[in-house]
């Protein structure tokens, strides 16, 4: 399979180059496209220069911080347009650990959308605050029981899909934006009858930088769930 992982960077320049090569280093028939929203930090440039190097790497420049969920948008739409057989999306901070991107294709074999899960067997989260893993349980269970989704991990970044959910949901037409954007997405792939399955990863709180989750994004996350909760109430 001919695959492409989409990163969204914002001032991850002391992950970035290391990320890279540890994805590109695995056995497997993969590019990488990162979209960048203008980072201060030159994240940019750097993979400008990684990129010149190899023909593997991509990268969107974006001219302003333009939120995660159009960033996803921005990669899929680079993505289908030049034909790869599978689409993933992680972060940059290696909270996700490239190790498992095997797995997640592996897995896309028999599932439409694969997500890298931290709540199902095996899984596991390493060095995140106690107050992070309660607001991140409460988020997935509250969405889950509101929207009835099956997965355990709602809000997980790390994932593979087939194109074909790319087109029958059109993400980019999901008002949600950065965490909630993939509440929304999950909903939508569960809503089309596709299948959806869940690989355990080992989730580790990020080395470098510092953390996008604000307090702005936890209210739009849980006004989405309550919009999503509403519409499929009224059928």
């Amino acid at each position: 399979m001919r695959s492409l992982v989409i990163i969204p960077t914002y001032n991850e320049r002391e992950n970035i180059e290391a990320l890279l090569r540890a994805i590109l280093s695995l056995p497997l028939d993969l590019e990488v496209v990162v979209v960048d929203d203008h980072s201060p930090d030159g994240t940019g440039e750097i993979v400008d220069r990684m990129a010149a190097a190899d023909p593997r790497i991509h990268v969107i420049h974006r001219p302003a911080k333009l939120g995660l969920g159009t960033a996803y948008v921005a990669g899929f739409r680079f993505g289908r347009a030049r034909g790869y057989d599978r689409l993933l999306t992680m972060d940059a901070d290696f909270s996700h650990n490239p190790a498992h991107l095997p797995d997640l294709l592996a897995r896309s074999q028999e599932a439409d959308l694969v997500i890298g899960s931290r709540y199902v067997p095996g899984g596991e989260v390493i060095d995140s605050p106690w107050y992070r893993r309660l607001l991140s349980r409460g988020a997935n269970g509250f969405a889950r029981l509101m929207l009835g989704l099956t997965p355990r991990d709602v809000t997980a970044g790390f994932r593979c899909y087939r194109p074909q959910v790319l087109e029958a949901i059109a993400p980019e037409t999901i008002r949600a934006e950065g965490y909630a954007f993939l509440i929304e997405i999950t909903y939508r792939a569960q809503r089309a009858g596709f299948r959806i399955a869940e690989v355990p990863i080992r989730f580790r709180d990020r080395r470098y930088g510092r953390s996008k989750i604000s307090r702005r994004e936890i209210w739009r996350a849980l006004g989405t769930v309550l919009r999503l909760a509403r519409d499929r109430i009224a059928g």
